[in-house]
């Protein structure tokens, strides 16, 4: 099934070659495909915040690559390189706030510079590293949609039809995907008959993103408004909402992009499963609870304008939060590389987190 897998990944949002980090500007999808070159930490930053690249593994995997910039920058540039590198360090790592992946992947780098030895070349040693936290990802990608779709298989079998919200694909991630890397897995073995796809207010990730994906590699796919999620589950025999996390509390709870709690409370109410599936470096053991996380607002000028037409009154404000905590009651299963947690709680993930590997 892994070759199967492999063969099925067709889109991609990051590339490293030459000394130089390209990016897939999401913003122009589906209509363009058009990469961006990055050499700086900075300008690797302001890519994270305006979006060119997003989803929290992606992001942190940019991240990485950004700080290895940033410190190539720093050794040109002579003098003090690793007090320069600090300056990298913050203007990354304060790029978005919710996702945990980003300080995980910028953390695991400045560990790496903390074991340098004497001889050890910094900038090859970081690349390298950089490198590994690509790949691992990709990994763990394929890992979750295996496990995802022994989840589906056990508990509704053959031809399901299921809803996602956002993308958690392999736009958002370092290939193959969280959420989508198992719904395109559970399709390519016969499982799924169709996806839903909510078109995610206001960026439209569903819309220009995921049905995208989806869409190239021809498995059926509709979009619908995110209000017609709850109408959906009632009328259309949907048995799993399948979503990708930005950061998961030490107790279950997640935080993914705004509308998925009112996904779970629905599927709650309906009979439909809820599956959550991210690589375990969004998983926070340093918070307690949902309560903890910082979710991010972005300017309101995002649902006050469409392309730039401004579609509401003149002095009116917005609300604007992109993200939202989704309570560890409502999620059926948690899954990770490292397994499946169901009906998560902080016991079973710290037990999750103690894993080496995958069990």
């Amino acid at each position: 099934m892994r070759d199967r897998l492999l063969a099925a990944e067709k889109a991609r949002a990051i590339d490293w070659r030459d000394g130089t980090l390209y990016l897939l500007d999401q913003r122009a999808l589906p209509f363009e495909e058009t990469w961006l070159a990055y050499r700086d930490a900075a300008g690797v930053a302001a890519a994270i915040r305006s979006m060119v690249v997003r989803g929290a593994p992606a992001i942190g995997i940019s991240a990485a690559y950004g700080l290895l910039l940033g410190l190539r920058q720093r050794l040109a540039e002579g003098g003090d390189w690793r007090a320069a590198l600090e300056a990298d360090f913050t203007v990354l790592s304060e790029a978005r706030p919710t996702g945990v992946n980003l300080s995980w992947a910028l953390n695991r780098m400045r560990e790496r510079l903390q074991r340098l030895k004497a001889g050890d070349d910094p900038s090859q040693v970081l690349e390298a590293e950089a490198l590994a936290i690509h790949e691992s990802d990709r990994e763990a990608n394929l890992n979750m949609a295996q496990l995802g779709m022994e989840l589906i298989r056990k508990y509704q079998g053959s031809e399901q039809t299921v809803l996602t919200h956002c993308n958690a694909g392999a736009l958002a991630t370092g290939g193959f995907g969280t959420a989508l890397g198992v719904i395109r897995g559970a399709w390519l073995d016969g499982m799924i008959e169709h996806v839903y796809v909510d078109e995610t207010r206001p960026w439209l990730q569903g819309t220009r993103l995921t049905a995208w994906e989806l869409g190239n590699e021809g498995i059926p796919v509709s979009i619908n408004a995110d209000s017609a999620a709850a109408h959906l589950m009632k009328t259309k025999g949907i048995t799993w909402v399948i979503v990708g996390a930005d950061r998961i509390a030490a107790n279950g709870d997640v935080a993914n992009k705004i509308g998925t709690y009112q996904l779970a409370v629905n599927a709650m109410h309906h009979g439909v499963r809820f599956m959550v599936v991210a690589p375990s470096s969004t998983i926070d053991m340093s918070l307690a609870s949902g309560d903890e996380i910082v979710l991010e607002e972005r300017d309101s000028n995002e649902l006050l304008e469409v392309a730039g037409v401004r579609v509401a009154p003149d002095g009116l404000a917005a609300c604007n939060p992109v993200f939202d905590v989704t309570p560890a009651d409502l999620i059926d299963v948690i899954v990770t590389e490292k397994g499946i947690v169901e009906r998560p709680d902080t016991a079973k993930l710290a037990q999750l987190m103690c894993r080496k590997r995958l069990h």
